[in-house]
C-alpha cells in the first residue's frame, strides 16, 4: 500500500502547503499551520459511492423561468427586530454562522431565539458541545426560558446533531449548534476544531438542513484579531454571517451583518445585556450618547453612519503637555493609524505644535465605528481640547478630511442631515457649513492660521 502523503492547513484561512512552515503563505499569520487531512478526503469518505453512482444520482441543469418549486417563505423568528435585520426571519433550509467573543452572549442570544421559536409552535432544538444538559437547564431556568418546546442535547459528535436534524422531518424548526468547532465527524480526521474538522462539520450540517424546512444556526469561535475562527470557507458555505460584538464589562451589545443573502448586509442591532438576557434597544440614535457636560472641553458629537443607521456618538479628546522624548498616542475604539494621519494633518495645516502634547482619543458609549465621517469631529475635538475651549452647545459635526484639510462630504449625508435635525442639533458642521480646516477653527474658536 502506497504511504498516504502528509499535508498541512492554516487554521486562519484554510490555505494548504506539502510541508510545515513557520508562517502562513496565504494570510501571513505565524504558528497557524498543523497537519490536516489530505484534500478530497472528505467527498471520497462522505460520498460513499463510486463516480458512476454520484454522476447518476445528480440531477440535470432547469431552466430557471420554467421552475416550478415553490420558494420558501421566511417565518418569523419572535423577535421583530431580529425579523428586520435578517430582512424577513428563519429562511427555510438556510444556514447562519454566529461569530463573536467569548462571554459576549451568543449562547444567551441563541437560547433566547430557541425559546421564542418553541413558543410560536415550532420544533427547537440547542445542540450544546460546550455545555452539559444541567448547565444548560439552569441558564434557561435563570433567563425564565423554560417551556415545553425547547429541546437540549449535549454533545460533541456530529453525527447525533444530524439524526436530530433528520427527526424533524419536514417540519419547520431550528437548530443551534454551540459550536462548529466542538464537533467532530468520524468521516474526518484530526482533533475538533481543526480545520478538516470544522470543514466537514459544517459541511454536512448545511448539506442536512438544505434538504429540510429546518434553519440552521452554527456558532463559531473567534480569533485574537475578531476574526470568526476556522478556514474562511466556513463564511461562504452559509447564507447569512452575523457578529456579536461588545464589551463583557460594559452592558451594550451591537449585532451585525456580514453577509446576507436573504436582506441587507449593512443592518445591524443594539442590545443591552439585562438579568433575564438581551434587550432590544429601541431606537439607538442616541444610545451610546449617554449624559454630558457641553461645558467640558475636548468633547464633540459626531453624526456618524453605521451601515444605513445613523448615531450620534461623542468623540472625546485628550490634549496635555508631554515630557517624553516621543509623545504618546493612544485611540479607543478608533482606528490608531488614522488618528496619527489626522494629527499630522492638523499640525501641518494649521501650524499647530502637536508634537510637543500627549494626545488621547476615544469613542464614548463603547461603540466601535470605522466611519470616515468621524474625521472632523475628531479634528474639533483635537482643537477644543488643544484650546481648552468647549465647542457651541447643541454643535455637531461630519465630514471625512483629506490630506490638504479639505473637509469632503461622505456617504449618508442627508440620513445625517435629518437625524440631527430631529435631534434638534445646530449649528452643523459638515462639508456644506465648512469647506476646510481653517474655516472650521474660525467658526469654532475664531482663530486663522498665522
Amino acid at each position: 500500500m502506497a504511504k498516504q502523503r502528509e499535508e498541512y492547513a492554516c487554521t486562519g484561512c484554510g490555505a494548504r502547503s506539502p510541508r510545515w512552515t513557520g508562517q502562513c503563505a496565504g494570510c501571513g499569520e505565524w504558528n497557524t499551520i498543523q497537519a490536516a487531512a489530505p484534500a478530497g478526503g472528505w467527498s471520497a469518505r462522505g460520498a460513499g459511492s463510486s463516480a458512476r453512482g454520484r454522476a447518476a444520482s445528480l440531477a440535470g441543469p432547469e431552466s430557471l423561468e420554467q421552475f416550478s418549486g415553490e420558494t420558501a417563505k421566511a417565518r418569523p423568528t419572535g423577535i421583530p427586530a431580529l425579523d428586520g435585520l435578517l430582512g424577513a426571519g428563519l429562511v427555510p433550509g438556510a444556514a447562519l454562522l454566529l461569530g463573536g467573543e467569548p462571554g459576549v452572549g451568543k449562547s444567551t442570544l441563541l437560547l433566547q431565539l430557541a425559546a421564542c421559536q418553541a413558543a410560536l409552535g415550532n420544533p427547537a432544538l440547542y445542540v450544546s458541545g460546550e455545555e452539559s444538559l444541567p448547565q444548560l437547564r439552569g441558564r434557561a431556568e435563570r433567563l425564565g426560558l423554560l417551556g415545553p418546546g425547547l429541546m437540549a442535547l449535549a454533545t460533541n459528535n456530529a453525527d447525533e446533531a444530524l439524526s436530530a436534524l433528520a427527526d424533524l422531518g419536514s417540519r419547520p424548526g431550528l437548530i443551534i449548534a454551540d459550536s462548529v468547532q466542538t464537533l467532530a465527524s468520524p468521516r474526518a480526521e484530526g482533533i475538533p476544531g481543526s480545520v478538516s474538522q470544522v470543514r466537514t462539520v459544517a459541511g454536512e450540517l448545511v448539506e442536512a438542513v438544505k434538504r429540510s424546512q429546518a434553519t440552521l444556526v452554527l456558532v463559531g469561535h473567534v480569533t485574537k484579531d475578531g476574526q470568526i475562527a476556522g478556514p474562511k470557507l466556513l463564511e461562504h458555505m452559509v447564507d447569512t454571517v452575523l457578529y456579536l460584538e461588545g464589551d463583557r464589562r460594559d452592558y451594550s451589545r451591537v449585532l451585525r451583518v456580514l453577509k446576507n443573502r436573504f436582506g441587507p448586509s449593512d443592518e445591524l442591532l443594539v442590545f443591552t445585556m439585562e438579568e433575564r438576557g438581551l434587550s432590544v434597544v429601541d431606537d439607538p440614535s442616541t444610545f451610546f450618547l449617554g449624559a454630558r457636560d457641553a461645558s467640558l472641553s475636548g468633547a464633540a458629537v459626531a453624526v456618524a453612519m453605521d451601515g444605513r443607521r445613523p448615531f450620534a456618538v461623542e468623540i472625546q479628546a485628550l490634549a496635555t503637555k508631554s515630557f517624553l522624548s516621543i509623545p504618546r498616542r493612544a485611540a479607543l475604539g478608533f482606528d490608531a493609524n488614522r488618528l496619527h494621519l489626522l494629527l499630522a494633518v492638523l499640525e501641518k495645516r494649521l501650524r499647530l505644535p502637536l508634537g510637543s502634547s500627549d494626545i488621547y482619543v476615544k469613542q464614548g458609549g463603547g461603540l466601535s465605528l470605522r466611519d470616515p465621517g468621524l474625521d472632523l469631529s475628531l479634528a474639533a475635538a483635537v482643537l477644543s481640547s488643544f484650546y481648552e475651549a468647549p465647542l457651541p452647545e447643541g454643535a455637531a459635526f461630519w465630514g471625512e478630511l483629506d490630506l490638504n484639510g479639505h473637509v469632503r462630504p461622505v456617504a449618508g449625508h442627508e440620513t445625517r442631515l435629518k437625524q440631527a435635525s430631529r435631534l434638534g442639533y445646530g449649528p452643523l458642521l459638515h462639508s456644506g457649513t465648512v469647506k476646510t480646516l481653517d474655516a472650521l477653527r474660525r467658526a469654532l474658536f475664531g482663530k486663522a492660521s498665522s
